[in-house]
């Protein structure tokens, strides 16, 4: 174990992706720490209204990875923690392409300009638990040196190796500069706002049928004390953080108070890949792989090495319920509205599949919304009047190009 004691705290800290939720509150907790002269956020987007408050010690420049090389050179930084990692992509912004560019480009140009930094003695690196990878190979519990089984289906996840990879590279040509990565596992909280809170918050979650993967979790405030730690602290190395222990995907729904709908893998890829490309769902394959396999890391050396043990996944999970407990409960007018949340559902996908509205799909005219004659839509060929195969629908790499957002 690395002494905390070992060096002083980094006087100049930059702050990469302080737009989004972690980023913001990294930034912030690192500017109120007196042993710290300054910490500047870099991000090419402003961060939003409700984060200004958390921002007002915290030097912001407007500027991507390109700039970097420029920005920590003449701030002499010492430390640098990157946060700009984002683990789905948006529609809105770019979608995967951007998603890559900001993941695995945007890294390489960081570590270009950290590795050309002279007073650089420190590197923090957010990565993910999905490094692991979900597959039928995999371990009952992962360690920091256990190796993926198989290759990711999930874009996140193949971007987390890409910056891992990146990482070594940095660490054989700077030994000198401690650098950090953290595994975490997915965040949760009753205030975070992520694919995955999103998932359990909503009346009807799907799964996958005749599966009910483990899932760890770790709290959003100890994953800011876990970063804070890092920066001011030496601790070289790789990883796991998360909470002890693990919940059943079965049994989160149940403590959330939310109505299961189990579907077959196949067609709840189908559906999901759908609902991004109509704008209306987030899961994507690292999230499908995770439903169907679980995944489970261990954090002895996380909990050795930092002197700090991160609070249970069900605890995590728990303040999370706390956060939505309105209309938690399974009471009648929730269950109906369950129905016609799966009603509503059935709808948007049978008016995508027919190129119509979704009041046309839900009229009972399926062969008129389809472009077709009321004659028509009565001789039972609905499939050819939409157009669509279900192989089209179903495929990885149509599940694949349309994956949609978290922070």
């Amino acid at each position: 174990m690395v002494s905390s004691e070992a060096a002083a705290p980094p006087r100049v800290v930059v702050v990469t992706g302080i737009s989004r939720f972690l980023g913001a509150r990294v930034a912030s907790r690192l500017a109120a720490d007196p042993r710290i002269e300054r910490v500047i956020g870099l991000d090419p987007h402003d961060p939003p209204p409700a984060y200004a408050g958390l921002l007002t010690d915290v030097e912001q420049i407007r500027a991507d990875a390109r700039a970097a090389t420029t920005a920590i050179a003449e701030l002499n930084a010492e430390a640098v923690v990157h946060l700009a990692v984002t683990s789905a992509p948006d529609p809105h912004h770019g979608g995967r392409a951007a998603m890559k560019e900001q993941n695995v480009i945007g890294t390489m140009q960081l570590l270009a300009a950290a590795q050309s930094a002279t007073r650089l003695r420190k590197l923090v690196v957010r990565s993910s638990t999905a490094a692991y990878g979900a597959s039928f190979r995999d371990p009952a519990v992962f360690t920091e040196d256990t190796e993926p089984r198989a290759v990711p289906r999930g874009s996140f996840a193949r971007d987390i190796l890409d910056i891992e990879g990146y990482v070594r590279g940095f660490r054989r040509r700077r030994p000198e500069v401690a650098a950090t990565v953290l595994r975490f596992a997915p965040f949760i909280s009753d205030t975070a706002e992520t694919t995955l809170t999103r998932y359990f918050a909503q009346p009807v979650v799907p799964t996958v049928l005749g599966r009910d993967a483990r899932l760890q979790f770790v709290h959003v405030d100890d994953a800011l004390e876990i970063l804070h730690r890092a920066v001011i602290e030496d601790h070289p190395g790789t990883f796991n953080v998360a909470g002890a222990g693990v919940l059943a995907l079965s049994q989160a729904v149940r403590r959330a108070g939310r109505v299961a709908v189990p579907l077959p893998e196949a067609a709840l890829s189908s559906v999901a890949a759908l609902a991004r490309n109509l704008g209306v769902g987030e899961i994507g394959l690292d999230q499908i792989d995770l439903f169907v396999h679980g995944r489970v890391v261990d954090t002895a050396r996380l909990v050795k090495e930092f002197g700090f043990t991160p609070r249970s996944t069900a605890a995590a999970f728990d303040d999370f319920i706390r956060g939505h407990s309105n209309g938690s409960s399974l009471t009648a007018d929730r269950l109906a509205t369950a129905e016609q949340a799966i009603l509503d559902g059935i709808r948007r996908v049978r008016a995508a599949a027919a190129g119509g509205s979704p009041d046309a799909a839900g009229s009972g005219s399926s062969g008129a919304a389809a472009g077709g004659s009321p004659d028509a839509a009565g001789s039972g060929s609905s499939g050819a009047a939409a157009g669509g195969s279900p192989d089209a629908a179903g495929s990885p790499d149509a599940a694949e190009n349309h994956e949609a957002v978290t922070r």
